[in-house]
Order: C-alpha cells, then sequence, then structure tokens
C-alpha cells in the first residue's frame, strides 16, 4: 500500500508543479450517496443495502491538453459506506457503517462549448482513495428494548484483526455544466478492487459513490 500512496503522491505533486499558464484550480463540495457491493460465493448480502448520505470536499487542479480535452487532478475529502434496516417478527435492525477517505482523481475531461460563457463537459478516468477513519454502529430493537453496538474500522490486511483494506482504487464516470467560473456535475465512482480483509469464501466488498458537486473554477 505504501507503494501505491508514495506513486500516488509523486504524481499529484508533478501535477501541480507544471507550470502552465493556462491551468486553472478548482474548488468544489457536494453530496455523497454511497452504497457498497459486498457477496462472497454463497449470497450477495448488499442487496437490501440503501445509500448512506454523505459529502465530499476539496479542490483540483484542471490542465488543458487541446480547446476540447483536459487533464484534472487534485485532493477531495470523501464520504462512503451504506445503510441496512430490515423489520421483521417485531424484530428491527439498523446499521451503518460510515467511511472517510482521502481520494485523488485522475481524469480526462472533454468540453464542449454551447455559447459564451456556458460548457457542457464529460469525464472519465480512474481514483485512488486512502481509508482514513471509519464506524461502524447497530442497532436492534426486540419487544421494547434496544441494543446499540459501535466500533471503529480497523483498516489493514490482518484477516483475524481487520476490516478493511486501506487503499481503494476505481473508475470515475461524470459530467455536468459549466457557466462561467460555476460548475455544476454528477459522477459515479466505482471500485474495482476488493477492500475486504476477509478473504474467506470469496468474500468481496467494493465501494459505490454518486456524487453531486458544485464547483468554483479560479
Amino acid at each position: 500500500m505504501k507503494n501505491y500512496t508514495k506513486i500516488s503522491m509523486v504524481l499529484l505533486i508533478s501535477l501541480f508543479c507544471i507550470q502552465t499558464k493556462a491551468q486553472t484550480f478548482i474548488l468544489k463540495a457536494g453530496l455523497n450517496l454511497s452504497n457498497m457491493f459486498e457477496k462472497d460465493e454463497y449470497d450477495i448480502y448488499s442487496n437490501d443495502y440503501r445509500m448512506n448520505p454523505g459529502f465530499h470536499i476539496g479542490g483540483t487542479v484542471d490542465i488543458p491538453i487541446s480547446d476540447i480535452l483536459s487533464f484534472e487532478s487534485g485532493l477531495l475529502l470523501t464520504t462512503k459506506g451504506y445503510k441496512y434496516e430490515k423489520e421483521e417478527m417485531g424484530f428491527s435492525t439498523k446499521a451503518k457503517m460510515n467511511l472517510y477517505y482521502l481520494d485523488i482523481p485522475l481524469n480526462f475531461k472533454a468540453s464542449y462549448k454551447i455559447s459564451e460563457g456556458l460548457k457542457l463537459f464529460g469525464a472519465v478516468g480512474p481514483y485512488v482513495g486512502i481509508g482514513l477513519s471509519g464506524k461502524m454502529k447497530a442497532t436492534n430493537v426486540y419487544q421494547g428494548g434496544e441494543e446499540t453496538e459501535e466500533e471503529d474500522v480497523k483498516w489493514g490486511s490482518d484477516e483475524e484483526n481487520d476490516d478493511l483494506k486501506r487503499l481503494d482504487m476505481g473508475l470515475t464516470f461524470g459530467g455536468g455544466v459549466e457557466f462561467n467560473a460555476i460548475m455544476l456535475g454528477i459522477s459515479y465512482d466505482r471500485s474495482l478492487v476488493n477492500i475486504s480483509a476477509f478473504h474467506e469464501d470469496g468474500a468481496t466488498l467494493e465501494n459505490k459513490v454518486l456524487k453531486f458537486s458544485v464547483g468554483y473554477r479560479f
């Protein structure tokens, strides 16, 4: 994991150090609707998972390649995870996993000018995510009694002691509209790696995040 992190940070620093007069910086923030895909060789458990609202915030640098194509990268603090609710025969369970990541997007963007100051854009590319912290919480209610359990996520690759691998990598697809300096966008992040520390019986866990963003270009 250390090698992936070093490579990502070197690439990011290099991008920010490029002396290109036309490059611009973008501050962005918005709503996350995150979920997870979880399965093993016996079942797909995430069919009952629900989207977990969260946020993302950070900055990127946009480097022009041609009149319509550019490359965008930066740092985003973003939430991931899922919600789960089930009620059966007087017994109800509510569970939530909240995860905080530092994501490094590496997107290629294509823009199309509609009129003066108005553009449409589409973006696609990989991302690297580094898990920072996380918490799991579950509440069980039965016959008027309530029991809540809460614990921190343990990051690592030890199947006996850890919950999730810290490194997440995947693809981002998105698009939006830009009016002068204001940007409105929607994107979807999907893990391409298994972040579960537990691999017995083919256990697999992957992040999925739908993002709605507002950005300002400097």
